[in-house]
C-alpha cells in the first residue's frame, strides 16, 4: 500500500485519525455543504467522506462535488463511489475522472437498490460488487490495467481506496468474510456502519484484526430522541444500548429547549469520548468516521475530550 492521501499517511504513521460525512443534494448548490467542510476541517476532521446518491436519492455528482469541495474548502475528500448505477466502462471513467482532478481516496460502494430512492422506476446496474470495484481500482493503481488487461495510458492514477464493513452483523463470521474478500481484493482501509454499543465496536475490532486493514469506527451523536429511536427501530442490525435511550427518553422531558440540547451535548460528549477511549485500545482500529452532519456543537468538544 502507498499512501498517496494525507488520511493515509497520517494512518501509515500511527496516528488516530477523524474523519466526517458531507451530503450534497439535488442542487447544483453547494455552498452549504462548503459551509460545513470548513467547520470540519476547523474542528479538526482529517478528511470527509462525500456521498454518492445515498439511499438511491439522487443528487449532484459526487465526483464533481468532491472536487469542488476540496478545491473550494481545502478539506481533503472521500469519493464515494458506487456501482449500483454504474457499469464497469462508467466506473473505470469515474476512477480516472477522480485522479485527474487530484482526488486521493476512493470509498468502493455497491450501492442500495434504485427502487428505494426518489426515481424507482431507473434500471439498476451493478455489474461489479464494491469487491469488484476495490478490484478494478486496486489494479489500475498498482498494475496500470483494468479488470479485462487493458492498459492505462500515461501515468497510474495515484489513490487509496477503501470499503464499507457493518459491525452490527449477525452473525459477525458472514460479514468478517465480506471483508476478508475486500482485503484481497486491494482494500486499503475499512469504514463502518454506525455503531452505539461499544462491546460491538470490540469485538468487530479483534475479529478482523488479522486483516491487518486500518479501521474506522462510524458513530453518530444524535441530536434528539427521535433520531436516537431511528437507528434503533428501523437501520438494520444497528443496536442503540437501553441505558443511551433512556437517557435521551428523559432529555425529550426537558421543557426548555435550550437547556435539553445542553444537556443532550454533554450526554454525548461523555457517551462517545468514553466509547472512542475504548475502541481506541484495539489494534485495528485507526480512527472514527463521524457522521454528525449539521451538529458542530458536539464534534470539537468530542475530539477534545478524547485528547
Amino acid at each position: 500500500m502507498k499512501p498517496f492521501s494525507q488520511l493515509m499517511k497520517a494512518i501509515s504513521e500511527g496516528k488516530f485519525v477523524y474523519t466526517g460525512e458531507l451530503e450534497p443534494h439535488r442542487s447544483i448548490d453547494l455552498s452549504e455543504v462548503e459551509s460545513w467542510a470548513r467547520t470540519l476541517k476547523e474542528a479538526g476532521i482529517l478528511a470527509a467522506n462525500v456521498t454518492d446518491n445515498p439511499r438511491s436519492d439522487s443528487a449532484i455528482s459526487s465526483l464533481v462535488a468532491s472536487y469542488l469541495i476540496q478545491r473550494n474548502t481545502g478539506l481533503e475528500t472521500i469519493y464515494q463511489l458506487r456501482t449500483a448505477d454504474r457499469n464497469r466502462l462508467a466506473l473505470l471513467s469515474d476512477v480516472l475522472g477522480a485522479a485527474a482532478l487530484g482526488l486521493k481516496n476512493i470509498l468502493a460502494l455497491t450501492g442500495d437498490h434504485t427502487r428505494t430512492g426518489t426515481t424507482p422506476s431507473s434500471k439498476p446496474v451493478f455489474d461489479l460488487d464494491s469487491t469488484g470495484l476495490i478490484a478494478l481500482i486496486h489494479r489500475m493503481v498498482y498494475e496500470g490495467k483494468d479488470l479485462d488487461g487493458n492498459e492505462i495510458k500515461g501515468p497510474r492514477p495515484e489513490l487509496n481506496v477503501g470499503g464499507a464493513a457493518n459491525p452490527n452483523m449477525d452473525p459477525l463470521e458472514i460479514e468478517v468474510l465480506k471483508l476478508e474478500r475486500k482485503a484481497e481484493a486491494g482494500a486499503e482501509f475499512f469504514q463502518t456502519q454506525v455503531v452505539f454499543d461499544v462491546e460491538v465496536a470490540r469485538r468487530f475490532l479483534r475479529e478482523i484484526a488479522h486483516l491487518k486493514v486500518p479501521t474506522l469506527i462510524g458513530i453518530f451523536p444524535p441530536r434528539s430522541y427521535g433520531q436516537a429511536e431511528f437507528f434503533d427501530k428501523y437501520v438494520p442490525g444497528v443496536r442503540v444500548p437501553r441505558p443511551f435511550m433512556e437517557a435521551f427518553a428523559r432529555f425529550k422531558e426537558i421543557a426548555d429547549k435550550q437547556k435539553r440540547s445542553e444537556k443532550i451535548n454533554e450526554y454525548n460528549v461523555e457517551y462517545f469520548s468514553s466509547f472512542i477511549r475504548e475502541v481506541k485500545r484495539e489494534k485495528a482500529c485507526a480512527g472514527i468516521h463521524i457522521m454528525a452532519v449539521g451538529y458542530p456543537e458536539v464534534i470539537r468538544p468530542l475530539m477534545e475530550s478524547v485528547k
